[in-house]
């Protein structure tokens, strides 16, 4: 069987060459701290900052979204104590000012020259500081971070959130409001900020006594990105990190009070939420030099979503990063959570309001990340011919686990649902067994990273191909729970991230979904999306149909063999995720 045939495709709007004409320097920014739209085109570059969570950059794009400069750093995390991930806030802040000056500097240009800036930023990170001095009062606290693992699972197990269960499931039937319905299958992960953060007041006491003085500020990246850039003189964040911390309530678009109150939560250190793209004033001139408007706060996904070019309902994005994310556009309709997918604002632009649904998985990047330390292999390029060097992995199956599993359960059909819920979560409550039961995702922290079917004649080339083998096979989960809870119909897949440059991956992944899947020039798209969200609101562009010529294919992928050759292998991988489960002791974090 020959693998990798694939169609090329270059869309219109592909540059021709580069700007011939010398750009004038940016006039200064109104006090508000936008900038003048005669402004923005005379200063001919906008600005794209991503703060991953393997890699950090900057690129400088053009009028025809070409990358003029471009500089990168990796994001250095800190591992404390077992299961904890932290980020120095004053390193960080360094690195993202060094990226932006070298590329600038890469694209032979002066800080008078870019008319604006764009911050994309990992989601679920955050931090708390003093309001008066701006301090922190700890490190960033990591969306992979498993130290409120117990706490979570307390939670979830409690009769508390039991009893939220039965009342809300009883409102949803009187009422059929999707609001309760969401509410009747709610759960909490560790990736969400609000037990981590409830952890942080409850263990870190200089927190809570400056939550009790009104004298703690709270923010994940973005917003903290912003106070500093502004010297302090900015507080805010956006809709689309707003809506990514499992404490804000998208349907009524504010910071849930009741979720606030549940885990002792302040709702005063929530900062202001904004539009997506919205004039959040400028960096203080004294960083750069100049005065550059920020014009959009936005996270990685969503900003992935919008540099993709995935402006209509059932249009798909597959991101492959440090994790993988699957995100369906579904309009202006919030999707209801029923078998693992989240749902979250796209972005804010105006009275449009985009929603998302997300189904995630922890481990991408990183198991291929940590192969490599263990000299797997010497280059990343080399793993897909690896894996096709063998006829199949021999068995061998890999779990990526390092930040723990994610397992994703069907539930019922919405018709069962609204007849037989009440009745089971009653039984649920009362501990009474049930043939039939509304089953619900299982986020397990305390699963295992583990390689199975290891024998005398396993080779790196096997372990390497095993590896590639789970993430497509966990692609391939994600999207059948797609399908079968997403009530829009599905239109393009579109793939990003830097694992979606391996080949094999990708290929395996078409065969597996049996649909074609599309891989743009320019996979760093989080960085694009938020160029583009910025680019907009300078008018430095002048809409969403402009920006879709602008976007550039590299290559299509296309179903080469039946899924039902796979099955065996998925089969023993399954067995393999289910032995890994609840492998380490609670106490051990």
């Amino acid at each position: 069987m020959a693998w990798g045939r694939r169609r090329a495709v270059v869309r219109p709007g592909e540059p021709s060459g580069s700007v011939s004409a010398s750009p004038r320097p940016a006039q200064p920014p109104p006090p508000c701290g936008g900038m003048p739209r005669a402004a923005a085109a005379a200063a001919a570059y906008v600005l794209g900052v991503d703060v991953g969570s393997l890699t950090l950059r900057c690129h400088v794009y053009d009028k025809t979204a070409a990358v003029r400069g471009a500089s990168s750093k990796k994001v250095e995390t800190l591992h404390p104590h077992l299961g904890w991930v932290e980020l120095d806030p004053e390193v960080l802040w360094t690195q993202v000012t060094d990226v932006i000056k070298e590329a600038v500097q890469a694209a032979g240009l002066q800080m008078n020259q870019i008319a604006g800036l764009g911050i994309s930023t990992q989601r679920g990170t955050f931090i708390t500081w003093n309001k008066k001095t701006g301090k922190p009062f700890h490190n960033f606290i990591s969306w992979q971070d498993q130290r409120a693992a117990e706490l979570v699972n307390s939670w979830n197990r409690s009769l508390i959130l039991k009893a939220i269960h039965v009342i809300s499931t009883m409102i949803y039937f009187l009422t059929w409001s999707d609001r309760y319905l969401a509410a009747s299958s709610l759960t909490f992960t560790t990736q969400h900020v609000s037990l981590r953060l409830s952890w942080v007041l409850q263990n870190i006491s200089e927190v809570q006594e400056a939550a009790n003085e009104n004298n703690c500020c709270f923010g994940t990246i973005d917003t903290w990105l912003l106070y500093k850039l502004t010297k302090g003189s900015v507080y805010a964040t956006d809709y689309s990190n707003a809506s990514s911390t499992g404490v804000f309530e998208p349907f009524q678009m504010c910071w849930s009070s009741v979720l606030s109150k549940l885990f002792s939560i302040p709702m005063s250190i929530y900062p202001p939420v904004e539009d997506t793209n919205h004039s959040f004033g400028s960096v203080d001139a004294e960083i750069f030099g100049v005065p550059i408007p920020i014009m959009a706060l936005v996270a990685d996904q969503q900003a992935a979503m919008f540099g993709e070019c995935c402006f209509h309902a059932g249009d798909v994005k597959l991101t492959m990063g440090t994790g993988i994310f699957w995100d369906v556009n579904t309009g202006n309709h919030l999707h209801t959570p029923r078998a693992g997918l989240y749902p979250l604002v796209g972005w804010k632009i105006g009275k449009e309001v985009v929603f998302l649904a997300e189904g995630n998985a922890s481990d991408a990047g990183s198991p291929i990340k940590w192969a490599n330390e263990l000299d797997l292999f010497t280059s990343v390029d080399e793993t897909s011919r690896m894996a096709r060097s063998v006829v199949d992995s021999e068995g061998v199956c890999f779990v990526p686990s390092f930040s723990g599993l994610q397992v994703l359960v069907p539930c019922p059909s919405r018709w069962y649902l609204r007849a037989s819920v009440i009745s089971e979560h009653l039984k649920t409550l009362m501990n009474v067994s049930s043939k039939k039961t509304c089953e619900v995702p299982v986020n397990d922290p305390y699963a295992c990273a583990s390689f199975m079917g290891l024998k005398p004649s396993t080779t790196r080339n096997h372990l390497i191909r095993a590896i590639l083998e789970s993430i497509a096979f966990r692609n391939k989960q994600l999207y059948d729970t797609i399908v079968k809870e997403v009530r829009v119909p599905l239109t393009n897949i579109r793939a990003d991230g830097g694992v979606s440059n391996n080949s094999f991956i990708m290929q395996m992944t078409s065969d597996l979904l049996n649909k074609k899947i599309d891989k743009p020039i320019n996979t760093d798209t989080s960085c694009l999306g938020a160029a583009f969200l910025a680019g907009l609101a300078l008018g430095f562009w002048t809409d969403k149909e402009q920006l879709k010529k602008l976007r550039r294919t590299e290559i299509v992928f296309e179903p080469e063999r039946d899924s039902g050759e796979y099955k065996l292998a998925m089969d023993n991988w399954i067995k393999a995720v289910q032995r890994s489960l609840n492998w380490y002791r609670q106490t051990s974090y």
